[in-house]
């Protein structure tokens, strides 16, 4: 078997002409390949095509060409196998307001065949802090706990995958440490985590590797650290002593901002131009520095840098 979680080839959606709307292809022939063990993310602004791709993993959605295998199955060859791999936490709150935590875990249970002697919904329910909940309808559940149960119905059948869509999306803090708390731990026994968020400073802090897509296309596929070194640009922050000069003879390339507190902030190239040039400057305009400090590029400067539209 490979080293990959998830293998995908040339795979394209296309939804068809509808009520006087356009076919749409959501999905132009993606190549992607998600390392067994990772915390992946799977990052795009709205409309790129990640709940497409998600739903045509979870078996929801029929893809219109491609190949998929998950944890080594194909799916168009082993479809119980494939979907029984993968677990999905849904975006959306769907659960049942008329079954209790421990009835919602069980019946997800017998969906996916798993005998009443191997479920682990107390143990589920311990993990996702809803022990004392087990027995009140879903409905009393707070928007919190309700989706914590999604998690937990997402975990009933042991998958090798979990597919976290936009998982702290309108949560507080404590629930959002909670889920990385388990996230964490699950990764730790050997499952693989799938990503999906708007946060970029989570993704940049928990996933191993991200994908961005764009319109459908693959833009980028590295290691975390990888994608923010490839940002050239850096931002050197000063807090003169004093009023700092009208006029400052800057190295070429380099742009200066004067923020609102007084400091000055140079963004320059860390390929062309060096902190030391800019420090020169400063020195030759009779610049005196009370502190200084650099502003590394972030996940969130890739993505912009990325998905920005192109100029019209």
């Amino acid at each position: 078997m490979s080293g990959a979680a998830i293998e995908i080839e040339g795979l394209r959606k296309v939804y068809a002409a509808h009520k006087g709307e356009p076919a749409k292809e959501a999905l132009s022939g993606i190549d992607l390949t998600i390392p067994r063990g990772s915390i992946f993310g799977l990052l795009g602004p709205n409309g790129a095509g990640k709940s497409t791709l998600i739903n045509i993993l979870a078996g929801l959605v029929i893809k219109t060409a491609g190949r998929v295998r998950i944890w080594g199955f194909d799916q168009d060859v082993n479809p119980r196998q494939s979907r029984a791999a993968i677990g999905v936490m849904p975006q959306e709150l769907n659960l049942d307001p008329f079954f209790t935590p421990r009835g919602a875990l069980d019946v997800q249970a017998g969906l996916y065949g798993v005998p009443r002697s191997e479920r682990r919904t107390d143990e589920i329910l311990d993990m996702i802090g809803l022990a004392d909940k087990a027995d009140a309808y879903a409905r009393t559940l707070s928007g919190g706990m309700r989706r914590r149960l999604l998690l937990g119905k997402a975990l009933v059948h042991r998958p090798q995958i979990l597919v976290l869509d936009e998982p702290t999306a309108g949560v507080d803090i404590e629930l959002r440490q909670m889920l990385w708390r388990n996230v964490r731990r699950l990764n730790e026994g050997g499952m693989t985590i799938i990503l999906t968020t708007h946060y970029l400073e989570e993704a940049e802090e928990m996933c191993d590797e991200i994908a961005i897509i764009n319109r459908g296309n693959l833009i980028v596929q590295d290691r975390t650290r990888n994608l923010i070194d490839r940002m050239d640009a850096k931002t050197l922050v000063i807090e003169p002593e004093g009023d700092a000069p009208g006029e400052i003879v800057l190295p070429a390339g380099v742009t200066l901002e004067r923020r609102g507190d007084g400091r000055l902030a140079f963004g320059y190239a860390r390929t062309r131009t060096g902190p030391g040039d800019i420090l020169a400057a400063l020195r030759d305009a009779g610049v005196r520095i009370r502190d200084v400090a650099i502003e590394e590029p972030n996940l969130e400067d890739v993505f912009l840098d990325l998905t920005r539209a192109p100029a019209a």
